[in-house]
């Protein structure tokens, strides 16, 4: 009889146990998200890869090779008529093209951080909304095709020659 009655508390622990349980997956209930309730609701998108060309004197210096990550708030972005994308491709390309000249063709350091920020603050300046939370840099390069490397060796000044 003790035996009997064991195994029926048994079974009914385990039946309220999974009844627990299914009702906190169901919910959505997740310690580790709670944890970084911050991040919640933010979609990270990837921009397109741009190629900027380094014009000065009248010639090419090279391409700025770039691709953006932003992160917007998934409902706004569900909202949006027209996706962020190609406005943020479009403010990057003009603010690098009005920047870049010959010495950043000589690998001159920037600043990054200007950069992104000042592609962000345009963006939602478009949309008359703070849409955009954060521009961040996926990929940044810059690319001297092979047929202008020997004019740019050409126009670096040599070292001297002992005499």
């Amino acid at each position: 009889m003790l035996k009997v009655l064991v195994t029926g508390v048994w079974i009914s622990v385990v039946a309220l146990g999974a009844a627990y349980f299914t009702a906190q997956y169901k919910t959505g209930y997740d310690p580790m998200l709670q944890k970084n309730a911050h991040l919640e609701g933010l979609d990270y998108q990837s921009t397109p890869t741009i190629n900027v060309p380094v014009l000065e004197d009248g010639k090419i210096h090279g391409y700025i090779v770039a691709q953006f990550v932003f992160t917007v708030d998934s409902e706004v972005l569900a909202k949006l008529a027209v996706p962020p994308h190609a406005f943020i491709v479009d403010e990057a390309f003009r603010l690098i093209y009005s920047k870049a000249d010959k010495a950043f063709a000589k690998l001159k350091k920037s600043d990054l951080k200007e950069l992104t920020d000042e592609v962000r603050d345009r963006v939602n300046k478009r949309f008359a909304t703070a849409i955009i939370q954060d521009v961040l840099i996926q990929d940044f390069t810059f690319h001297v095709p092979a047929s202008l490397r020997n004019e740019i060796i050409e126009e670096m000044p040599q070292p001297a020659t002992p005499s």
